[in-house]
């Protein structure tokens, strides 16, 4: 990922897959694993950015994460930071519960 400046919803440099969803298909990015940090510290809105080992907890599915299997999906021109489950429950990163306080 290119260390300049980008907007938050500036569409990413990185391929789109298409996951088959109840609701529509949905577009999520394929980020390497060198490269979810630095999405990370673009994507979160939140201070202190956690660790990408970091335990969350999704708060609509009641189940534990690590940051690191965060996604960011594509919707319309919007990007959206979210939690493994988000395809399940719609877990944005605003639904997610530290567990490592």
């Amino acid at each position: 990922m290119k260390r300049g400046r980008f907007d938050y919803d500036d569409l990413l440099p990185f391929p789109l897959k298409t996951v088959p969803h109840p609701k529509g298909a949905l577009r999520v990015y394929e980020i390497p694993d060198s490269e979810k940090e630095a999405v990370l510290r673009k994507l979160y809105i939140f201070r202190p950015v956690p660790s990408l080992d970091a335990e969350m907890e999704d708060i609509h599915e009641e189940k534990k994460f690590r940051v690191r299997d965060f996604i960011v999906v594509r919707e319309g021109r919007s990007n959206i930071l979210a939690s493994p489950y988000y395809p399940d429950s719609g877990g944005t990163v605003i639904d997610w519960r530290p567990l490592d306080i």
